[in-house]
């Protein structure tokens, strides 16, 4: 069995195991990484030989690193990394080129629609009606939106959204609430098959379908990294907040992945904290006083145009895995706009949390 892991941040890790009688046999690390010293490759394959195959992650990485000799050093590697390639091995993980990806940027479209081309989209994904799909967000108007499980009155200030023209939407995915104007924002989604995400925990899948991102930031210029559980920070503040949901499949069977992201691309602080209950409790987790320096936009570390960052996004996840242009079907947009009808723009589901 082969499995690969691109450890954030680092290098490749290349693993090939096999199973007999219930345990770990064989096993082969490779990669792009760098190790010192030479033994110490052949001492993480013989502390993987004879574990239990439904050892977790963290009991390989703990037999991983009470096997290396004294004073190794990993650079791109880390036995966690190890560990993560050997489970993705096993739950036969799909790899990013396994997949013909397609990419859907259109018009800008209302906030409803947006949450429910997310759920629409990702379905399709599910049952394998669509290709695995990046699809790059423009917004029609401004909006707050909340996660699945936040309470609408704890989140947003009703005056302060009237007074500006802010629409309110819940999404399908959990997480804080996304303070959005049309031309300050980036947003973008990633709806996968849950093949691609197999053999990785929650936390862990966060930072590998993150990983492009950050690598495309680095591009232009920009250290960023995946801060756990959610967040893409910089040393300057957080620039993205990520959300997830995870979709069924046909028969309860394996299904697909919703991953998407906002960015701040510029942001108009003030107007924020008149619309957004910022709590004390969310600051100092952060460690910052201010709601102001929680967030550095995307316009001043690249100086960069909105329209520019967006397609240097695009073309770095091209020559990475490849991507098609495409669009969403007319099936699937009046499937959307259904929803956006009758769930979206729903006072119930808006406010189904209080």
């Amino acid at each position: 069995m082969h499995g690969e892991y691109k450890v954030p941040g680092g290098k490749l890790v290349v693993v090939e195991v096999d199973v007999a009688d219930g345990v770990l046999r064989h096993a082969r690390v490779a990669g792009d990484f760098f190790l010192e010293p030479d033994e110490a490759l052949a001492a993480m394959g013989g502390a993987l030989d004879g574990a239990p195959a439904d050892t977790d992650a963290a009991g390989l990485a703990a037999r991983i690193d009470a096997a290396l000799p004294e004073g190794t050093v990993m650079y791109g590697l880390t036995s966690e990394g190890v560990a993560i390639a050997v489970r993705r091995a096993l739950a036969h993980a799909a790899d990013w080129t396994d997949y013909d990806w397609q990419l859907i940027h259109e018009g800008p479209q209302p906030p409803a629609l947006h949450m429910a081309l997310d759920e629409v989209l990702t379905a399709e994904v599910a049952v394998g009606r669509r290709p695995p799909t990046l699809r790059v967000w423009e917004w029609g108007a401004p909006a707050v939106i909340i996660g699945s499980f936040q309470s609408l009155r704890n989140e947003v200030d009703p005056e302060g959204a009237d007074r500006h023209g802010i629409e309110v939407v819940r999404r399908i995915s959990g997480g804080g609430a996304m303070f959005v104007e049309p031309g300050n924002t980036i947003t973008y989604s990633l709806s996968v098959p849950e093949a691609l995400v197999q053999g990785l925990s929650f936390q862990d899948s966060y930072a590998y379908l993150d990983d492009w991102v950050i690598g495309a930031l680095g591009e232009m210029g920009i250290r960023a990294w995946y801060q756990p559980l959610n967040d893409i920070a910089t040393d300057q503040g957080k620039i993205a907040g990520a959300a997830q949901k995870r979709i069924v499949g046909p028969g309860g069977g394996p299904g697909a992945v919703l991953h998407h992201v906002t960015m701040a691309y510029d942001i108009d602080a003030d107007k924020m904290l008149e619309v957004l209950r910022i709590g004390r409790e969310k600051l100092s987790d952060k460690g910052t006083k201010s709601a102001k320096k929680r967030v550095d936009p995307l316009r001043r570390q690249t100086g960069l145009a909105r329209e520019a960052v967006i397609e240097r996004m695009i073309d770095s996840f091209r020559l990475r895995y490849g991507l098609s242009d495409g669009k969403v079907t007319d099936q699937e947009l009046a499937r959307a706009e259904e929803l956006a009808r009758t769930k979206f723009t729903s006072p119930e589901w808006t406010a189904r949390v209080p």
